[in-house]
Order: structure tokens, then sequence, then C-alpha cells
């Protein structure tokens, strides 16, 4: 049996996690501790290879200083 393949969304958020995290210079190390994550959980949810649940993507919003919702932006 496969694994479910990851959702498109998922993978749109992630980009969206890297491309704010380039936008805003900011260390992807320093955005996984602020958002107390281990800094490879945050790299596997940036590449869209991880469902994060919705505590892990309020987090990460945090850190990067936005909106939940600017991570969902398609």
């Amino acid at each position: 049996m496969r694994k479910k393949e990851i959702p498109q969304s998922v993978k749109d958020v992630g980009a969206n996690i890297k491309a704010i995290i380039k936008e805003k210079n900011l260390k992807v190390r320093h955005v996984a501790h602020d958002a107390d994550l281990d800094i490879e959980a945050l790299r596997r949810y940036m590449a869209g290879k991880q469902i994060m649940g919705i505590d892990k993507f309020i987090l990460i919003a945090k850190a990067l200083g936005v909106e939940a919702s600017e991570l969902y932006k398609i």
C-alpha cells in the first residue's frame, strides 16, 4: 500500500513559509526556535513533505510575525 499523496495545499503553505522567511531575511533556525520546533521539522513543512497540525501552523505564523491567513495565500 502506498503512502497517501501530500495535498497540494500543504506544498503551497510550505512554499509560502519559505517565501516569507526569504522576504523578511530571516534564518530558518531562528524561526524554528521561535516556533518551538525542531529545525528539521520546519524544513519538512517548508518542503511540503509533512502535514502540520493547526497548532504548528499558528506557532510558525507567530514566529514569522504574520497572520496565519498569510501562510495559506495561494
